[in-house]
């Protein structure tokens, strides 16, 4: 054997071990990186789904909120309402008996009482409605930007699979 096909048969036998090493070597479990980039859109999308779902609930739940505090709003300007008509009722009341009995008579000290029980009722009304409508205005926020999360998710979400398309694309 000459050195001349010694050398044929070893460039040979090495370039058939190269060939079998590259052929294992792409059959490996590690993926490539577009796997990588593929499984990462995947996951990624589950998580925008996640994301999404729970800022739904979020937003659900703060409408219901929005909707309890416009009817606790509304219940307490109807309180405050009568309240109001009872103070021009008992004022009334309370300018004929003093006219009728006099000031310091029995009824004109009812009516007084009458008055300024009414009064002290229609301020906590006040008091509530302002309460309501500061609790409504908080929970109007609230909504609002889990309306504006949602949209983002939307948003990330349709990035994601626009990228995992791209990349399915690229195998």
């Amino acid at each position: 054997m000459n050195t001349q096909s010694l050398l044929r048969r070893s460039v040979l036998v090495l370039g058939i071990a190269g060939l079998l090493a590259g052929g294992a070597y792409a059959q490996s479990t590690d993926p490539t990186p577009q796997q990588q980039d593929i499984l990462s859109d995947k996951k990624d999308i589950r998580q925008d789904k996640q994301d999404l779902a729970k800022d739904r609930a979020d937003r659900n739940a703060d409408q219901h909120n929005v909707n309890q505090d416009r009817r606790d709003l509304n219940k307490d300007r109807v309180d405050r309402n009568k309240d109001q008509r009872d103070i021009n009722k008992d004022k009334l009341d309370l300018r004929n008996d003093d006219a009728k009995y006099g000031v310091n008579s029995a009824q004109a000290q009812a009516d007084r009482k009458d008055l300024h029980t009414d009064r002290v009722d229609r301020n906590k009304d006040q008091r509530d409605i302002n309460k309501d409508r500061r609790d409504l205005t908080a929970d109007r926020k609230d909504r609002n930007q889990d309306q504006r999360d949602i949209n983002k998710d939307k948003r990330d979400l349709r990035k994601d699979r626009k990228d995992l398309r791209h990349d399915r694309k690229g195998r």
